[in-house]
């Protein structure tokens, strides 16, 4: 079972068995998501059985929690499923049998990594700072460490930006001279008829012609 905050983006993976009764998922929800962030004021979930029962239905009226059904196939759903997929395919590798013991390894990594709509880690939403993970923890050789000093901390920051920065205008540079090495220069007549090639999703204005074209196919 995956359950997802709408705002913070934060995932919680829940082993269970399709055959589960709504009064068994209840029990499920209530131990790994209600216990860490309340009641919650309304759940969007699909139309499985056990949340259309009368039972799961019943609880959370009474609770004054406000039930939705999305689609069968929620894009927002199924981007976290994916992930999820991804996640445990690394993990698992070949002891597929032991996925449920590594969904809390997956869970953690997917709420440490930032998120596409919000752009921060669902962890930094929620408590305000990234957890630390073993990686971090890692003694660095002396000569990797940073000055914990801020003035030299921040300068040490520029200039890696400043590197990183000039690392990509020479890698563009080059992508770009590569690109442009079989491309010849050519010079038509004002008024001269020539071919416009559309590549697919190109917007087309009409306009003039000009004297110079930078390609002989296209323009």
């Amino acid at each position: 079972m995956v359950v997802v905050d709408r705002f913070s983006k934060m995932a919680h993976f829940v082993a269970c068995h399709k055959s589960n009764d709504a009064s068994h998922v209840t029990d499920l929800y209530f131990r790994e998501v209600v216990r860490l962030h309340g009641i919650p004021l309304t759940i969007v979930s699909n139309r499985d059985s056990q949340f259309l029962s009368d039972f799961w239905i019943t609880l959370w009226r009474k609770l004054g929690t406000m039930l939705k059904f999305s689609t069968t196939c929620h894009p927002q759903t199924e981007v976290v499923n994916r992930s999820l997929g991804t996640l445990l395919r690394v993990l698992v590798k070949k002891n597929a049998k032991a996925w449920d013991l590594l969904l809390a390894h997956a869970e953690f990594a997917h709420n440490r990594s930032p998120n596409r709509t919000t752009k921060e880690t669902p962890f930094k939403i929620v408590y305000g700072q990234v957890p630390l993970s073993p990686l971090d923890l890692t003694p660095l050789p002396l000569k990797d460490r940073m000055s914990t000093e801020a003035s030299k901390r921040v300068k040490e920051i520029q200039e890696l930006h400043k590197k990183i920065q000039g690392q990509i205008e020479n890698s563009n540079e080059h992508y770009r001279s590569q690109a442009n090495k079989h491309c010849k220069q050519a010079l038509f007549p004002l008024g001269d008829v020539v071919w416009v090639h559309l590549r697919k999703g190109a917007i087309f204005i009409q306009e003039e012609v000009q004297a110079y074209a930078p390609s002989r196919r296209s323009i």
